[in-house]
């Protein structure tokens, strides 16, 4: 590999009005206080019993643990069954099998909720089987040392949750009686209330042996079934749900009843309401409320009741609710209210919606419904300080908060989960935290899982990418980041663009000095003044000026490569070859990158799988590359294509195939291409990069083999991730700074986690064996002058990318927010930016096939 090029200064052209405005990004945790580190990501399939289908759907939703902390059970309604696992190393989880409920009573018996009490687990078990006006349930009492069942009691009605009080003195279950959603009350409508019977709260005394253990009910309802007064407030009061319970230190038992929008607090051991109250309606302004495929955080919704699910105590005179709603509300965030009031202490407002948004976890399917969807939450101390976790069940994450002043919650980190985070367990005495999911398709490669976190010094790896706010406040949206390419001319910065999944057609300015990096910019893509939607899986920064990029099109003749100017402005489209293009199926171009080479621009495009004979086929057979995907050159002053056979591995995973999906120079006569099977997970087998010496004759006419270099395996450095290995991995480039960077694509977390992924995994000279240089020491022969969109305005000599934008997108001058000294900080920084007017909008999310 022989370096030729060299690195020069890259200037932004500015263009539109120079304007003053805040850009805000996340406040970083106070350094002297603990975070929570994630050490590993647990499928629950694997400790399913010997023999069964590794594809049967199993789930893991409400979990407790053992009074050491190092036995956690779970419960899983799907399999009917519960879960044990040994944690004694968070690192390293191990399954210790299961136990059906058909060995407690009958197969159709499903667990909702369970809790561990010294050497016994109470498995609290629905019972109902779908006859919701004659609702059963029971507590099964069983050893957890050798699994045998101790006792059974009968509660008299269909339960939901459980919780034991600080004292280990009592139990408490939340007697649900859910109402039926297709039956339709006397003038009412589908779903309605009331639908006796009325829920109730179950009550049990723990002393004792088990066997002499029974429940005393509290009444939420009259002796002959009218509204007690306490309740008047609420909606439908005679029909009670009790959802969720929960203790404090004095033994007061809060309660949240989700379909009447209420809380009710009781005294113990009086077994007595001492208060209740309505969590009220809130109105939210600042978030995305249509479904639409647009991340458009204009929206709002208005006297929305909270109707909270979980609950939490701060001290014994707060309370913390989570807002995910029913059919008639959810907040999307999350409120403190005064125990014995109902007054709001504080309300989360657009803030949760905000955070799926800023760490690209934003789901556009749920934006007419309830949102991020706050249903999970628990209350722990850390180094003696109250934090609330709270989980989002659709968008995948749970955010925790310092309470030190519950009037005033401090945002301090973000955690990742798989998809459908339900059970929020702190283990305090382990200084552990374990989030179980409830979401299990094996079909779509999303398993169900427990992922365990440890406190511990310093930022954890993940998150390793969120965005800075726009000039209206908002954070940026982002999502589907498909391609990566270096900033030629500043180390600090990076440029990624999202695939079909985002629209418009968005390129990203990324700040890399940052931990996480900071997305501070954004730039649509444009033809004749106008967004387009384009599916970018490759990305090219031009020295000279603008961007490459590679549009993969739904067919093979949609496939395009794209040059735009500065300002994102479409100059140019050039099409594949019919010889290629008629024999792609809808995957196509996957990578774009360049070089200078006499004189001339000269770029590289990578296919993500071979050619086949016939695209229209149900099952297309290889065309006569045989399993070779192809790299294409493209001479662009002189428009000749000539093509190189690049070999695939081989994979014998049913539905798995193996691809390329990024293409980047390494030097004048080098490239760097990652390959990348369909597997995720623990599944994953194949994320790589390999490096390819271009031939001097690179395909002039017949296409032509070439061998690879296996440079880097990137599977152990997602592993080290601790979490649910991506599949995407897609975006791949060196650095102004020659460093090789990585990132993957999260499909808009629609079907996967949405976690993404960026790492540095360093040196490209220790990677590759040469210096990566990728700036021409020539200027290439223009292939046509590029149209003037206006004054450009004073710039640094000469013009290169520029990300800046109105409405739509904020940046710096010089794109950065490095070049003005402003850094990541708890508080919105003040600078200088450029904003053009050209072309307001939102960004839109669009579900890939």
């Amino acid at each position: 590999m022989t370096a030729v090029l060299q690195r020069r200064p890259l200037a932004i052209a500015l263009t539109g009005l120079l304007a003053c405005s805040f850009i805000a990004v996340p406040a970083q945790a106070d350094p002297a206080q603990r975070l929570y580190h994630r050490t590993a990501t647990y499928p629950v399939h694997q400790n399913a019993p010997a023999g069964e289908d590794p594809g049967t759907e199993t789930v893991a939703e409400i979990s407790s643990v053992s009074e050491d902390g190092r036995t956690l059970v779970y419960t899983d309604a799907t399999a009917k069954r519960i879960g044990f696992l040994d944690i004694t190393d968070p690192a390293a989880p191990q399954g210790l099998g299961t136990l059906s409920l058909a060995d407690l009573g009958h197969a159709d018996d499903q667990p909702t909720s369970v809790a561990v009490h010294g050497d016994y687990v109470l498995v609290v078990i629905d019972e109902t089987g779908g006859d919701f006006t004659d609702p059963q349930g029971r507590v099964d009492v069983v050893r957890l040392s050798d699994r045998t069942p101790v006792a059974s009691i009968d509660l008299q009605g269909q339960p939901d949750s459980i919780a034991i009080s600080p004292d280990g003195a009592w139990a408490a279950i939340a007697i649900e009686n859910q109402r039926d959603e297709e039956a339709t009350p006397d003038g009412g409508e589908e779903g309605d209330l009331p639908q006796l019977p009325a829920g109730f709260v179950q009550t049990i005394e723990l002393g004792g042996d088990p066997t002499d253990w029974s429940a005393v009910p509290v009444p939420l309802t009259a002796d002959d079934g009218s509204a007690l007064p306490e309740l008047a407030d609420l909606n439908t009061p005679t029909d009670p749900e009790p959802e969720y319970v929960t203790f404090n230190e004095d033994n007061q038992l809060a309660v949240t009843l989700q379909e009447n929008n209420g809380v009710v607090v009781i005294d113990f051991p009086r077994r007595e309401i001492s208060s209740a109250f309505s969590a009220g309606t809130v109105s939210v302004d600042g978030i995305d409320t249509v479904n639409d495929g647009r991340i458009d955080q204009t929206g709002s919704i208005t006297d929305v009741p909270r109707e909270p699910d979980a609950i939490g105590w701060v001290g014994n005179d707060q309370l913390v609710t989570a807002n995910e709603g029913d059919w008639l509300g959810g907040s999307r965030g999350w409120t403190v209210f005064g125990a014995g009031t109902g007054e709001v202490t504080w309300d989360a407002g657009n803030s949760f919606e905000q955070l799926a948004v800023r760490y690209g976890l934003h789901l556009e399917d749920r934006a007419d419904k309830k949102g991020p969807e706050p249903e999970g939450l628990a209350i722990t101390e850390i180094d003696g300080v109250p934090h609330a976790l709270v989980a989002s069940e659709r968008s995948n994450f749970v955010a925790v908060y310092d309470l030190t002043d519950p009037a005033s919650p401090q945002f301090r980190q973000l955690l990742f989960a798989t998809n459908g985070p339900e059970g929020i367990l702190p283990i305090p005495g382990r200084d552990l935290l374990a989030v179980s999911s409830e979401v299990d398709e094996a079909d779509n490669a999303i398993r169900a899982s427990v992922s365990l976190y440890e406190l511990g010094e310093g930022p954890d790896s993940q998150p390793s990418i969120v965005s800075a706010d726009d000039a209206q406040g908002s954070p940026i949206g982002w999502s589907a980041l498909g391609a990566l390419s270096a900033d030629p001319g500043d180390p600090e910065r990076l440029y990624a663009a999202a695939d079909s999944a985002l629209s418009p057609a968005t390129v990203f300015g990324i700040d890399v000095t940052q931990n996480p990096a900071v997305i501070d910019s954004s730039l649509q893509v444009t033809e004749d003044g106008d967004s387009v939607d384009l599916d970018i899986e490759g990305l090219w920064a031009r020295p000279e000026g603008g961007f490459w990029l590679a549009d993969e099109g739904e067919t093979g003749a949609e496939n395009a490569l794209i040059r735009t100017d500065a300002e994102g402005a479409i100059l140019d489209r050039v099409g594949l070859p019919g010889e290629v293009a008629d024999h792609l199926g809808s995957q196509g171009l996957e990578g774009v990158t360049g070089n200078v080479e006499d004189g001339h621009e000269v770029l590289y495009v990578a296919v993500q799988r071979p050619l086949v004979d016939d695209p229209g086929a149900e099952e297309p057979s290889l065309g006569e590359d045989g399993n070779h995907s192809r790299i294409g050159r493209y001479d662009v002053t002189t428009g000749q294509w000539s093509w190189l056979l690049y070999p695939l591995e081989e994979t014998d995973t049913a539905g798995d195939w193996i691809g390329v999906s990024e293409i980047t120079m390494i030097d004048d006569d080098t490239v760097a291409v990652i390959e990348r099977d369909k597997l995720n997970g623990p599944q994953a087998k194949i994320k790589r990069i390999y490096a390819v010496e271009v031939p001097e004759s690179a395909g002039e006419g017949t296409a032509v083999p070439v061998e690879k270099t296996l440079a880097h395996d990137v599977l152990p450095d997602l592993q080290a991730t601790n979490g649910w290995v991506q599949e995407k991995l897609e975006g791949l480039t060196i650095g102004a700074d020659g460093d090789v960077r990585v990132v993957t694509d999260n499909d808009a977390t629609d079907g996967a986690s949405g976690e993404t992924v960026l790492l540095n995994l360093g040196s490209a000279t220790e990677m590759f064996g040469s210096e990566p240089t990728p700036k021409p020491t020539t200027e290439p022969s223009p292939s046509e002058e590029p149209s003037p969109t206006g004054d450009p305005g004073p710039t640094r000599e000469p013009s290169s990318p520029s990300l800046s934008g109105g409405s739509t997108s904020t940046a710096a001058p010089g794109g950065s927010l490095a070049d003005t000294g402003a850094a990541l900080g708890p508080v919105a920084l003040i600078v200088a930016v450029v904003l053009t007017l050209a072309g307001g909008g939102v960004l839109l999310l669009r579900r890939r096939g």
